[in-house]
C-alpha cells in the first residue's frame, strides 16, 4: 500500500510532490505517485464545536448558561472545505501510512492533529520537518522522517492553546455581550493587547507639555568648529538661557576634557518574523498580515525565502555551509552582485554567536533567502525578499568602525558637551548606502544606540565622515551661542510595527536584547499569529488606523473599562497572559502538564462569569457607534472571542 502525504496547503503538496513523485498523476486534490499519495489541508479544515453543538439552548445567548465548560471538547468540520475532508479520509482508507507534512511548527502540528482526530486515523505516522521548500532540503527532509510520536508534547501544546482560547473566547464574549447588550469580543490574547493600546493612549491624553529651553555653543579652534550643548538642569525660564548665551558668545574657553575611544558596531540580526513585521511596517507601512502574507508567498509559492513563521534570529551550526552557498548564488544574480563583491565568507562561521547560536533556535532557524533564484516577483513580494537579501549578506561584512569623541568645553564658567562620531569603515553598512532597509540607510548609519526623541536627550551626538581634530592643551573662541525652545513629547502612539515589538515582551518596555530574547517565550501570541490578532481588532471595531497609528475607538474604550471595572484585570494583563504563553511553550518541551493548564485555565473562565455576574450594565451611549454602524451591524456577528 501507499504512504498518505497531507501537507497544509495545495502549492505545498505540489512541491513535495515534484520531489518525491516527479511523475505523480494530478488527480485535482491530490497527486498520486507509485509509492505516495500526496493531498493538503487548505488551513484548518477542523475546528472546535460551537456551543449549541453540546447543546441546543446554547443557540440563544443567556447570562444564566454560563460557563460553558465541556468535559470533552467536539470537533466540527469546516463546511467551506468538508469536500476536502472527505478526500483526505478516502485517500486514507487506500494507504497504510501517513506523513504530517504541515506548516512545521505548533498550528501545523494542530492541523494534522485534527484531521487524525476527526478522521479517527490509525495509521502509523511520520512527521516532514523542513524550513524551505526547495528540492534539496525536500528530499533531505523525507529522508530523515521521524516519528509523529516525537511531536507529541507539541501537539498537547497546540491542543491545550485552542481550547483555552475557545474557554475564554466563548464565555468571556458571552458573559459580556450580555450583561452590557453590546458586542464585546474577549479573547486570551486579544484582550491584554487591546489593553497594552488603551493605556499607551490614556498616558498620552494625560501627557501635559512643559516647554524648556536649550543653549547650543558653536566653537571654534583654527579650521575645526564643532557644536556643544549646556549641560545643567532642564532651563525653564527663557530668560536664563538667554543670559546664558549672551555670557558666553564671542568669549574664549578651554577644553576641560577630551576623551577619544574607537567603537565598533556590528549587523543587526537576522530576521524573525516580528522583526521583519516591524521593519516592514516602518518602512513601508506594511501591515502586520500584509507583510505575513507576503513572506508566506516568497516561501510556499517562489520558494525563495525559508520558513517565515520562526521566532528565532540565529541559525545552527549546519546552516553555515548552506549560507556560504547561498552568498556564491548571489553573486551571479543582477540585483545583488555589486553588493556581494567584498562579502567574505569568513566572517559567518560557527563560533561567531550574533549569526550562530543553537541554543537559541528551536523549531526553525532565522528567515534566509535560499538558492533559488527569485524570479518574477510582485513589488511588495520584491521589497520583503530585499530586506531579507541584505540582511543576510549584511554579516558576511566587517563591523562599522567609528572614533566616537566626547568633548567637555568650558566658558565663562559654563560647561558644554559634544559628541562626535567619526565614521572610519562603513563595514557591513556599505550595503545599506542608498537606504534600502529600514534598518539600514542613513537610518542605521546612526547605530544602535537607545532611540530617543531629540527634545529628551541630555547631549546628541554628530556623525561626520571627515575628520576631527582638536588640541585639548589649546584654547578655544565661543563664536555663537543660540537659544533653542523646545517641548516635552507625549509617547508615541502605537504602530503596527511598535505594536508587535510590545507583543514580543508581553509589553515590557526592554531595550537589552539578550533580555528581550528571554522574553520570547513570555510573549502575547506567537510570530504566526500576532498579525491575526491586530486583524482581529480592527475587525470588531476595538481599534482604527489614522495613515500608520493605531487609534482606539470608544467601543475599545470601553470594553478595557468593563473588563477592568470587573474584576477580572486578569484579562487585560499582558504580564499574565504571556506567562501563559510560556506554558504553552513548556508544555511542548515536555517541561510542563496540559491538563495542569488547562484545569488553571477553567478555573479562571469560572473567574470571569462570576465577577460579570455582578457588575452593572453599562449605559449604551458608553459606546458611541455612529448611527450607520449600528444599523449596518449583527449583535451576534463575529462574537466568538478569538486568541
Amino acid at each position: 500500500m501507499k504512504t498518505l502525504v497531507i501537507a497544509e496547503k495545495p502549492d505545498m503538496g505540489r512541491n513535495i510532490a515534484s520531489v518525491i513523485e516527479p511523475k505523480a498523476q494530478n488527480k485535482r486534490n491530490y497527486l498520486e505517485g507509485e509509492r505516495y499519495i500526496i493531498t493538503w489541508a487548505i488551513g484548518h479544515l477542523i475546528g472546535l464545536a460551537e456551543p449549541d453543538r453540546y447543546d441546543e439552548k446554547y443557540k440563544k445567548w443567556n447570562f444564566g448558561d454560563l460557563p460553558i465548560i465541556p468535559e470533552e471538547f467536539k470537533l466540527l468540520p469546516n463546511p467551506k472545505t468538508k469536500d476536502q475532508l472527505a478526500i483526505i479520509k478516502e485517500l486514507a482508507q487506500r494507504c497504510d501510512s501517513l506523513v504530517n507534512a504541515c506548516d512545521a511548527g505548533r498550528e501545523g502540528q494542530h492541523i494534522f492533529s485534527l484531521i487524525r482526530r476527526h478522521l479517527k486515523l490509525r495509521h502509523p505516522a511520520r512527521r516532514l520537518w523542513i524550513s524551505d521548500l526547495t528540492a534539496e532540503t525536500i528530499r533531505r527532509g523525507f529522508e530523515e522522517l521521524k516519528d509523529e510520536t516525537e511531536y507529541a508534547n507539541l501537539t498537547e501544546a497546540a491542543r491545550a492553546r485552542s481550547e483555552a482560547d475557545w474557554l475564554v473566547g466563548m464565555n468571556g464574549s458571552r458573559a459580556f455581550t450580555t450583561k452590557h447588550n453590546e458586542l464585546l469580543s474577549v479573547g486570551r490574547v486579544q484582550t491584554p493587547v487591546l489593553a497594552l493600546i488603551y493605556d499607551r493612549q490614556k498616558l498620552i491624553e494625560a501627557f501635559d507639555s512643559q516647554k524648556f529651553y536649550e543653549v547650543r555653543g558653536v566653537f571654534e579652534q583654527g579650521t575645526t568648529i564643532y557644536r556643544g550643548l549646556w549641560q545643567g538642569d532642564r532651563i525653564t525660564e527663557p530668560k536664563k538661557a538667554e543670559e546664558i548665551a549672551a555670557k558666553v558668545k564671542n568669549k574664549p574657553g578651554v577644553v576641560e576634557n577630551y576623551e577619544v575611544k574607537d567603537t565598533k558596531e556590528y549587523p543587526f540580526r537576522l530576521y524573525d518574523l516580528t522583526l521583519l513585521q516591524r521593519e516592514a511596517n516602518g518602512k513601508y507601512g506594511f501591515s502586520a498580515k500584509k507583510t505575513l502574507d507576503t513572506a508566506q508567498a516568497l516561501y510556499e509559492k517562489h520558494k525563495v525565502i525559508s520558513y517565515p513563521r520562526t521566532n528565532s534570529n540565529y541559525v545552527n551550526d549546519q546552516n553555515i555551509p548552506e549560507m556560504h552557498r547561498i552568498l556564491d548564488s548571489l553573486r551571479s544574480t543582477q540585483e545583488y552582485a555589486s553588493i556581494c563583491e567584498k562579502a567574505e565568507k569568513r566572517f559567518v562561521h560557527k563560533n561567531n554567536k550574533a549569526v550562530c547560536n543553537p541554543a537559541k533556535v528551536e523549531d526553525h532557524h532565522a528567515i534566509l533567502p535560499t538558492m533559488k533564484r527569485a524570479g518574477a516577483l510582485s513589488p511588495d513580494e520584491r521589497k520583503i525578499y530585499d530586506l531579507i537579501v541584505r540582511r543576510f549578506l549584511s554579516h558576511f561584512y566587517p563591523a562599522a568602525e567609528y572614533k566616537v569623541h566626547t568633548v567637555l568645553t568650558l566658558v565663562e564658567e559654563e560647561r558644554f558637551k559634544t559628541t562626535i562620531k567619526q565614521l572610519l569603515s562603513l563595514g557591513w553598512k556599505v550595503i545599506y548606502e542608498g537606504g534600502a532597509d529600514e534598518g539600514g540607510g542613513s537610518a542605521q548609519r546612526k547605530g544602535s544606540r537607545k532611540k530617543a526623541d531629540a527634545e529628551e536627550k541630555e547631549d546628541e551626538e554628530e556623525e561626520t565622515d571627515g575628520v576631527f581634530e582638536l588640541d585639548a592643551s589649546q584654547p578655544v573662541h565661543c563664536a555663537d551661542a543660540e537659544v533653542k525652545e523646545k517641548e516635552t513629547q507625549p509617547p508615541k502612539a502605537y504602530t503596527e510595527g511598535t505594536l508587535l515589538k510590545a507583543m514580543e515582551s508581553a509589553g515590557k518596555q526592554i531595550e537589552d536584547e539578550e533580555l528581550r530574547d528571554a522574553m520570547k517565550d513570555s510573549g502575547l501570541g506567537t510570530p504566526a499569529t500576532r498579525a491575526a490578532t491586530i486583524e482581529r481588532l480592527k475587525n470588531v471595531g476595538y481599534i482604527d488606523m489614522q495613515g500608520k497609528k493605531i487609534v482606539i475607538t470608544a467601543k475599545g474604550r470601553t470594553a478595557v473599562e468593563l473588563i477592568r471595572g470587573a474584576g477580572v484585570e486578569l484579562l487585560t494583563s499582558p504580564e499574565m497572559t504571556g506567562q501563559w504563553e510560556r506554558r504553552l511553550n513548556e508544555i511542548a518541551r515536555g517541561q510542563a502538564s496540559a491538563e495542569q493548564f488547562m484545569n488553571q485555565v477553567k478555573r479562571f473562565t469560572v473567574q470571569i462569569v462570576d465577577k460579570v455576574r455582578v457588575q452593572q450594565p453599562a449605559v449604551k451611549t458608553a459606546f458611541a457607534r455612529p448611527a450607520a454602524e449600528a444599523a449596518g451591524g449583527s449583535r451576534r456577528r463575529g462574537a466568538r472571542g478569538a486568541a
